[in-house]
């Protein structure tokens, strides 16, 4: 008699015979199908999330990833290792045909240059990543490891960006106040490394101690440590994961706060890294929280939250990777105090921002609607932001039955950030008062045009004309009323370029009308011509007035060799004056 256990043995062995048996005759492979099904890839691929348009440019400047990928059947990043001599521009051994993007020039501007190369080059290194060639070119070691374990500091010219090993900071007696930035917030021992320091180098640097214009303040009372912090129990807590500081402007304000996520960028180019896996610190010296708009941006750079710097208070803390991000408003620096040879346009580096931000904070874009254009009128409540006919703007326009009229108003509490990134994205015009709302044109679709409306009172206005008076012919603009076909506008006086006139009062004098819509050729929209434009094809003018002669169809000849261009949307520098400071 069988007993039932050996029965139970018996009838599972026939069923693996079974199904062994349906597995060599439908002639499969079952051991092969497990190994693949087992096999990983060799890297979290998913960890990358760039646009798919810099993917090629990040294998270029990561060899040992390319190689990782190259070896990978796993890797679904094939396509672009095809397309390496793709370069940003700043890679020492870029080739300029190879570069992501070039500036372009109309007009040769005779105060900076003598030829239109001569322009491109320098706007190039003004406003594209030739900054960052720039920058990489100053970085200079002021604390030098003597043994591998040891802490290092480098640092560009006037301490505006630095990145540093082993780091050592003392917050056990912190010297809080109100305010943000307090210079004597650190004393000599309380921030440093174990490393041979050039004391003398490092305080060359200093010349530009102000908050937001360099880490002076901060790095001047760097020490060269005699013990080793990590080796010796001075730690009371270790920062693995690698960190960046930031000093931040304003975050109630649009334009100021995305002067730190646009220097934030270009210090991950600086550093060569894009990951996400790291942690933000917020380097402030005062009891406050921050009030921050636009946090959602946060997560286009980090993982985390963003870590406050009192949140290590009473503690020795000791970070293995720190960075100090380029500030927001550096001397020379992008975008608050930027000097720019005019009639260029066309930065890359600006361009790669804006990918790279909605890229990373998901935001889509539909494609334009057959025979419509979307058009996007934001409406501010502030007291000097408001369009007083605002209604007649917005009938007028909905008169034109291919239009698609929206009014926004981007009030934080009632419309999130990342939905109004997700209207301003989807638009094909953008329409707004002067002010720092139109940051938002950083996230326009490329064939998207921007027209900007300019203050809604006769007033005496004071401009400073000194080396932004083409900033003054930007400001120029006011606008009257909008009927379907034509923008009309008044103008203001002439600047006073004379000598030792810092600044002058202008009274607005001159009526221009000019046609609002135009079909452009090779476009599949109307397209909205853009005032701006012409102001900035006609800055070779001597003086504003010739420039308004051109617009009101006067004598003058360079504006009306430039009617019917449009600015492109991408030059955001060319732009940047006009915005609120």
């Amino acid at each position: 008699m069988v007993s039932p256990s050996w029965f139970g043995m018996l009838v599972l062995a026939a069923f693996v015979l079974f199904f062994e048996w349906i597995a060599v005759d439908s002639g499969d492979s079952p051991s092969s199908d497990t190994e693949e099904a087992l096999k990983k890839p060799l890297f979290n691929y998913s960890s990358v999330s760039l646009p798919d348009e810099h993917i090629s440019y990040l294998f270029r400047n990561n060899l040992t990833l390319a190689k990782i990928c190259e070896s990978d059947s796993l890797c679904p990043f094939k396509e672009h290792l095809k397309k390496m001599q793709s370069c940003w521009g700043y890679e020492k051994t870029c080739q300029p045909e190879y570069r992501y993007s070039y500036p372009v020039c109309s007009v040769v501007d005779g105060g900076w240059v003598n030829s239109i190369s001569a322009a491109q080059e320098l706007f190039w290194k003004q406003a594209d990543f030739g900054y960052v060639r720039k920058k990489m070119d100053q970085m200079k070691v002021l604390c030098e490891p003597q043994k591998p374990e040891d802490s290092s500091l480098v640092c560009t010219s006037l301490l505006l960006h630095c990145t540093a090993s082993k780091l050592y900071l003392d917050l056990r007696n912190p010297r809080r106040t109100q305010d943000r930035y307090k210079e004597d917030f650190l004393q000599d021992g309380e921030i440093g490394g174990h490393c041979k320091l050039n004391k003398a180098a490092l305080l060359a640097e200093g010349q530009h101690k102000s908050p937001l214009q360099s880490w002076s303040s901060e790095l001047l009372s760097y020490s060269a440590l005699k013990l080793h912090p990590f080796e010796n129990g001075e730690c009371d807590l270790v920062v693995e994961k690698p960190a960046i500081f930031m000093k931040l402007d304003a975050g109630v304000n649009m334009y100021h706060h995305f002067c730190d996520f646009v220097n934030l960028y270009i210090t991950q180019h600086l550093i060569g890294s894009f990951s996400r896996d790291v942690y933000i610190v917020m380097w402030d010296t005062s009891f406050y929280e921050y009030g921050d708009l636009f946090k959602e941006t946060w997560r286009a750079f980090t993982e985390h939250d963003v870590i406050h710097l009192k949140s290590f208070d009473s503690k020795r803390v000791c970070f293995k990777e720190v960075t100090f991000s380029l500030l927001p408003r550096m001397r020379y620096g992008l975008f608050y105090n930027t000097p720019l040879i005019s009639d260029c346009y066309n930065s890359g580096m600006f361009r790669a921002f804006s990918q790279h931000v909605l890229h990373r904070l998901r935001i889509q874009q539909e494609k334009p609607k057959e025979n419509k254009i979307r058009v996007t009128l934001l409406s501010r409540s502030t007291e000097y932001r408001r369009i007083l006919n605002q209604q007649e703007l917005i009938n007028a326009m909905k008169t034109l039955t291919f239009l698609e009229v929206q009014e926004v108003d981007y009030k934080y509490k009632e419309i999130g950030f990342l939905e109004q990134l997700n209207i301003t994205h989807n638009s094909d015009i953008f329409i707004g008062m002067h002010g720092a709302g139109l940051t938002h044109l950083l996230f326009l679709p490329d064939w998207a045009v921007i027209f900007e409306l300019e203050l809604c009172s006769l007033v005496w206005i004071e401009i400073y004309c000194s080396d932004i008076w083409r900033a003054a012919v930007h400001f120029a603009g006011i606008i009257v009323r909008m009927n379907p076909a034509t923008l009309t506008w008044l103008d203001l006086e002439e600047c006073d370029m004379s000598p030792g006139k810092r600044r002058t009062k202008y009274f607005l004098k001159t009526r221009a009308t000019i046609p609002l819509l135009e079909n452009t050729p090779n476009s599949p929209t109307t397209r909205l011509m853009s005032r701006s434009s012409c102001v900035l094809f006609c800055q070779q003018q001597s003086t504003l007035s010739s420039t308004l002669s051109g617009l009101s169809g006067g004598n003058g000849t360079s504006c009306e060799a430039c009617r019917g261009r449009t600015l492109p949307i991408r030059d955001f520098l060319g732009l940047s004056e006009h915005l609120l400071f």
